[in-house]
């Protein structure tokens, strides 16, 4: 009996010093993840609307709704929607490049943990491709792909909810750009 208590202390502090270690290591990890991951976001914002020379988030309250992209003039071109969604196995993060008239001109996979070889495919620019000139009257164009349908079905989904969104909040707020 002893020996069972002894055993029990034993294992106890073991578990309470790995998870003290596991503590220490997240809070020295996690500011240059963030970094790290604030760093792809902003080569992503270039990458999806290649014209902007400067990107200006509009928030409401504490999050970022949208990117305003600008030309060297100051002159805005775009935007650049971030969309999340559930896909079959993560979370799928996205960046979308808008030209003026709500037409895609790029989307960037941010992360994704997708099944190897089905979800995955998300990130090859066949999907990727088939977003570039569409605009929501033409959106039903886009396919699924077979097989990863929950995978590219969330990121067509939240991309087209975004657009509706945004078509919807600029709606009186800059009609001599639309």
């Amino acid at each position: 009996m002893k020996e069972m208590i002894r055993f029990g202390f034993i294992l106890g502090f073991i578990c309470f010093l790995a998870s003290g270690v596991l503590a220490v290591v997240n809070n020295v990890t996690a500011p240059k993840i963030n970094e790290q991951k604030d760093l792809e976001e902003k080569a992503g914002l270039k990458e999806v609307v290649p014209a902007a020379a400067t990107f200006k988030p509009h928030k409401q309250g504490e999050t970022t709704d949208y990117y305003n992209a600008y030309d060297p003039s100051n002159k805005l071109i775009g935007f650049v929607l971030k969309t999340q969604t559930k896909g079959y196995s993560s979370t799928i993060e996205a960046l979308t490049g808008l030209d003026l008239n709500l037409e895609i001109t790029s989307i960037k996979i941010l992360s994704q943990n997708e099944t190897p070889g089905l979800g995955t495919r998300i990130t090859e620019p066949a999907f990727k491709g088939q977003f570039t000139g569409k605009s929501l009257a033409t959106f039903g164009q886009i396919q699924a792909i077979t097989g990863a349908t929950i995978s590219s079905g969330g990121v067509i989904n939240s991309i087209k909810t975004k657009i509706t969104e945004l078509n919807d909040q600029l709606s009186g707020e800059i009609p001599s750009a639309r």
